[in-house]
């Protein structure tokens, strides 16, 4: 009894500094539309997910600094163009599913209690190396990715709401530079602060 008084008080002390620190560790989940930009794959956005965590760190009374970690997922459409630019490319692939462990690292101002804006940078790591488009086996998306982000999210309690634009700031083709490619995407999200 004891102990489990003691493991309660702890973690009230932890939550309570943390709170008046303004520091707040929540999760997100939500639908991402993507787009690659270039002649290999086909005009308009295709839907994925996210999913992961937040750290939210209060610098004052309206700014802060949020770093997450996010898994995010994208379906992209080869166009009828692809085999024409690589002929040395797989005929019967027509879409790529890309998943990207994301690093956002966004700064938020806070002008009301209610709405944060945000924008930062987001490093990716392509997780899923078995991805190819060519016949030979090589990797035609580069292991990185560098986009901006900016968004709105809404503040309701410890629920969040939020939206956010990303366009991709490298070019992903690591075949050649017959063909650039681009990232763009819109993501929307719930969270909640876990404290």
């Amino acid at each position: 009894m004891k102990k489990s008084f003691l493991f309660l008080a702890v973690i009230s002390m932890i939550c309570t500094v943390s709170y008046s620190q303004g520091i707040h560790l929540g999760i997100k989940g939500g639908a991402n539309l993507v787009k690659i930009d270039g002649k290999s794959f086909k005009e308009g956005f295709s839907q994925g997910y996210n999913l992961g965590g937040y750290l939210d760190i209060g610098l004052g009374q309206k700014w802060s600094i949020q770093p997450e970690v996010l898994w995010n997922q994208s379906n992209n459409k080869i166009s009828d163009q692809f085999n024409d630019i690589y002929p040395e490319g797989i005929d019967e692939l027509r879409e790529v599913k890309l998943n990207y462990l994301s690093i956002p690292l966004l700064l938020s101002f806070k002008p009301s209690k209610l709405v944060t804006l945000q924008a930062g940078p987001q490093f990716g790591i392509l997780l899923n190396k078995d991805v190819d488009l060519l016949e030979n086996g090589r990797q035609a998306f580069k292991e990185g990715d560098l986009s901006l982000l900016g968004g709105v999210q809404l503040n309701i309690g410890s629920f969040k709401l939020g939206g956010r634009y990303g366009v991709g700031l490298n070019n992903l083709n690591d075949i050649d530079n017959r063909d650039e490619w681009k990232s763009q995407s819109f993501q929307v999200y719930v969270g909640f602060n876990l404290f």
